[in-house]
């Protein structure tokens, strides 16, 4: 049982098995890949050297088991083999090096899409239906004047169905205020007539000058799914979720160049990621771990693709410019001055980040929010 586990111990091992995950099924992606460009690959590694045996050999690979259990790594064949952009993989044609780097990232993109659609098989799939979801119906206004209360389901207002845009409720307190309007609301399996006088009203410094006081939401219920349904819905969530994290990275570019502030919630490093797992685990389970894996799954995703010195998205770049340069290589010895410096700066960066996580671990602040 995941509760006989101490929390720490519990916390290292999550951490460790999804690390493993990640990045093992990250370098599988350039593994496979290079094997069915015909690219020597002179071993396949799972976890990190030291080596710790050979599990087997086909066709010139060493299939190997190594001590760290980190994930993977992928050896490409040729002098100074055990980095991209240089052995075999160097000598590759540009567009062949571009398919074998992007599809790292893309296995992990894969991994993301393949959780969610399992977790929405498994649990269900949110599915919109008429009416509002009253959340709170605030003390001393109109909407708790009239009887409604925390948890009504608003199906009707002043005559007309409220359907899931719920455009009407905003519209018919704009409309009569000051006048009493007939709303029909599903408590406890029944529907109940109430009458409500929209008008102002004020609660924790929010103020409307005209309305009905309370806040309220779709009609979201969980639906069992088919398999078809829950890899549907695993997809569109996916590109959902990428689609904020690119709004989210555009904010923060923004925001270093003084265009607007910092968006909450900034940047966490190995520390606040071990932590949030934890956090994540104690909050929600192991529905939460899967869900926070792919979360991470997506991020190593769109962060490889950036042209960050010592990333995937660089060694792309750099193939894209010996493509514009019709197949003439950048001088080796210059690609290599651009990732060794790019990649002490990224760890100077993982570094300040790191102090960060652990001065806010010493702190007490949790790394998901809240109180």
């Amino acid at each position: 049982m995941i509760e006989a586990i101490p929390s720490g111990l519990l916390t290292i091992v999550a951490f460790l098995a999804m690390l493993g995950l990640l990045v093992l099924v990250h370098e599988l992606g350039h593994f496979l890949t290079a094997v069915w460009l015909g690219i020597r690959v002179e071993e396949f590694g799972i976890g990190y050297p030291p080596r710790a045996v050979t599990l087997f050999e086909r066709k010139g690979v060493k299939y190997t088991l190594n001590w760290l259990p980190l994930g993977g790594f992928v050896r490409f064949g040729g002098e100074g083999e055990s980095i991209y952009g240089v052995g075999s993989l160097s000598a590759a044609h540009p567009w062949k090096k571009i398919l074998v780097l992007v599809a790292g990232p893309l296995m992990n993109l894969l991994l993301a899409f393949a959780i969610f659609a399992g977790l929405f098989m498994a649990r269900g799939v949110p599915t919109a239906f008429d009416g509002a979801q009253i959340d709170v119906v605030y003390p001393n206004t109109p909407a708790a004047a009239g009887g409604m209360q925390n948890g009504d389901l608003l199906v009707e207002i002043n005559g007309q169905p409220v359907e899931r845009d719920m455009a009407v409720i905003r519209a018919a307190a704009e409309a009569n205020p000051g006048a009493p309007i007939p709303l029909v609301v599903e408590r406890d399996g029944q529907r109940v007539p109430l009458s409500v006088v929209p008008g102002p009203w004020e609660y924790n410094g929010t103020r409307s000058e005209v309305g009905f006081g309370f806040s309220y939401g779709p009609n979201v219920q969980i639906m069992p799914a088919d398999l078809p349904t829950a890899v549907v819905t695993g997809v569109t969530y996916t590109f959902e979720v990428l689609g904020r994290f690119i709004d989210g990275l555009g904010q923060m570019i923004k925001a270093l160049l003084g265009l607007n502030p910092m968006p909450a919630g900034g940047v966490a490093g190995v520390v606040g990621i071990a932590r949030g797992t934890g956090e994540v685990i104690e909050r929600d389970g192991l529905f939460g771990f899967w869900q926070w894996t792919a979360l991470i799954s997506l991020n190593l995703f769109l962060v490889n693709l950036l042209p960050i010195p010592a990333l995937d998205g660089s060694h792309i770049m750099f193939s894209l410019l010996e493509l514009a340069r019709r197949g003439k290589k950048i001088p080796p010895e210059r690609e290599a001055m651009v990732h060794a410096v790019g990649f002490m700066m990224l760890m100077g960066l993982m570094l300040i980040i790191t102090v960060s996580d652990v001065a806010q671990w010493i702190g007490g602040a949790p790394v998901l929010g809240g109180g």
